[in-house]
């Protein structure tokens, strides 16, 4: 979803960085326009756009005297940090605090995606050690109960069942005892939405606040919208005092907006995104790595936390080893394949890595599965010496690997270019002082 505006920040930041000592004004105003112009294009408040650029303008003007690092660095240090104030400055958790069962109630417009998303909540909380219960109180729609109930199943947690006829504060009422019956500490109400923010909603949204008494109150708009979520979580905030946000589909083509711009026009900090439709896509928002990811500079601790979830933590060591010694192979590179399309796609973990985004673009020119099959196939085609030593490849061995492999020489060709890339920017991190540690966290 950043993959854009990163790409038109990092851009108009990185001519500053190879100016040397001096930073001409003309230079300055000049970054700072297409900063603006790529956050304006990513549907940012331009409100918060003019503020935000204020900001950074402010700081850039007393950059005189800075001697560790070049003045354009020092830019990049202040964007960084004005980016990730503006999206709130740290990661809010959940409120979890006082006597267990702790409500959550989940709140939004139909189609935002509430129902799936409390499923995909009780998943994440089970990985904390949580006991989950779901409560479908969404009458409204048909077949939201249903829906909710299986999704329950798939993510391990119990549900309400609730009784023909109940209405949705009765089903509270009725869930709140039962909760308490099975000793679950979690309580992720599911409750109506409508197509627009109406009087019959809110009154029955109010009424189940009462009842309920939840920890947290959050909205699940929908990212896809760009700014209209942030005009619908302000709608929202006013009625019912939401504790955070949750935003959803933030896996596809929207625009940055409403991500970047939540916290600042609404006052509520962005406490999950969905990144996709399997139950475990919903991921804590973090605005330091988030800006990090904007900035190009890579998002190594969320890599981390998923890599140990994910990955045979030996079998990583050992490939740490081949990597610090520069003696991976094209095996290697397809065995890591594999074990990291259980964290993510390819595109998404390369642009985790401080010096590898640029990587991206060499595996963008087919979708991400698909391309992944094939590299799979190719280098299943070649012989042990041909994976060990690429250099041997020469034009006859690349046609029978395309034969065997049902692909192109020229699909040949990038994979051999894309391996070798790899190990040229893998040399060079080798002799600069990129800390191998990095690696190591990441591999376990």
């Amino acid at each position: 979803m950043f993959d854009k505006l990163s790409e038109k920040i990092t851009d108009s930041l990185q001519k500053l960085t190879g100016r040397g000592a001096r930073l001409t004004e003309a230079a300055k105003t000049e970054a700072l326009k297409e900063v603006r112009l790529a956050l304006l294009e990513a549907d940012v408040n331009y409100k918060i756009v003019k503020h935000f650029l204020a900001k950074v303008s402010d700081r850039i003007s007393v950059l005189d005297g800075i001697k560790t690092i070049t003045p354009g660095q020092h830019v990049i240090k202040i964007v960084y940090e004005e980016l990730t104030e503006l999206m709130g400055s740290a990661h809010q958790a959940l409120d979890f605090k006082g006597p267990p069962p702790h409500v959550i109630m989940l709140v939004g417009l139909q189609g935002s995606g509430k129902t799936t998303t409390a499923a995909k909540l009780a998943v994440y909380l089970k990985k904390q050690g949580r006991r989950t219960f779901l409560v479908p109180a969404d009458v409204a729609r048909p077949a939201a109960v249903h829906q909710l109930t299986v999704l329950a199943g798939e993510a391990g947690s119990a549900v309400y069942a609730p009784q023909p006829g109940q209405d949705p504060v009765a089903i509270v009422d009725s869930a709140m005892i039962e909760a308490a019956r099975l000793n679950c500490d979690s309580v992720i109400v599911d409750t109506a939405g409508r197509l627009t923010v109406d009087a019959p909603l809110m009154k029955e949204l109010a009424e189940i606040k009462k009842r309920a008494r939840p920890r947290e109150i959050l909205l699940v708009a929908d990212a896809m919208t760009g700014q209209e979520a942030v005009t619908i979580a302000k709608d929202f905030d006013e009625r019912l005092s939401l504790s955070g946000v949750i935003l959803s589909k933030m896996e596809g083509d929207a625009r940055a907006g409403a991500a970047m711009s939540m916290r600042a026009a609404v006052g509520k900090p962005l406490k999950f995104i969905g990144t996709g439709e399997k139950l475990d896509a919903l991921e804590p928002f973090h605005p330091d790595r988030t800006a990090s990811l904007i900035l190009g500079m890579g998002d190594v601790l969320t890599l981390i936390e998923k890599s140990r979830e994910t990955l045979d933590q030996e079998e990583q060591q050992a490939y740490v080893k081949k990597f610090q010694k520069g003696e991976f192979t094209l095996s290697d590179l397809r065995d890591q394949f594999r074990s990291l399309k259980k964290i993510g796609t390819v595109q998404s973990i390369l642009g985790m890595i401080p010096g590898l985004g640029k990587l991206k673009k060499l595996t963008e020119s087919t979708p991400d599965s698909g391309e992944l099959k094939k590299m799979e196939a190719m280098i299943d085609s070649m012989t042990r010496e041909e994976r060990s030593h690429v250099e041997i490849l020469d034009a006859s061995r690349r046609r029978r690997i395309a034969r065997g492999s049902g692909t192109t020489v020229a699909e040949v060709n990038n994979l051999i270019k894309t391996f070798s890339e790899l190990k040229r920017i893998m040399k060079t991190m080798s002799k600069s002082n990129f800390n191998p540690n990095v690696i190591r966290q990441f591999f376990g």
